[in-house]
């Protein structure tokens, strides 16, 4: 029975953890780049698209194709220093407890 108690115990720490961790994903923001700096993209937590910042010097009709693929390339940037940041804090909040392959936090 002492074991069960225990059990119970961190499953309730481990659940306060996941909901501060999904609280301080909500929170943050991250941007990324393109074109050596002259596209960037800001997205929220949730990866939400926050935020778009381009050089005055890429607006030229002729080059929209260009411009296209830059924008694309600053999110999929923004996008993986999300995932990564999302799985620090993830990995923060299990206290290095093993999650199942595939399995994403937050839920």
């Amino acid at each position: 029975m002492r074991d069960l108690m225990g059990m119970m115990k961190q499953a309730k720490e481990l659940q306060t953890r996941m909901q501060e961790m999904q609280e301080k994903v909500a929170a943050i923001e991250v941007s990324g780049t393109a074109g050596g700096g002259l596209i960037e993209v800001t997205l929220s937590g949730k990866g939400d698209m926050k935020a778009v910042k381009i050089d005055p010097s890429l607006i030229k009709p002729d080059e929209a194709e260009i411009l296209e693929d830059l924008l694309l390339a600053a999110h999929n940037d923004a996008r993986a220093k999300l995932e990564t940041k999302t799985a620090e804090l993830a990995q923060e909040a299990t206290g290095g407890l093993p999650l199942p392959p595939g399995m994403k936090l937050p839920f």
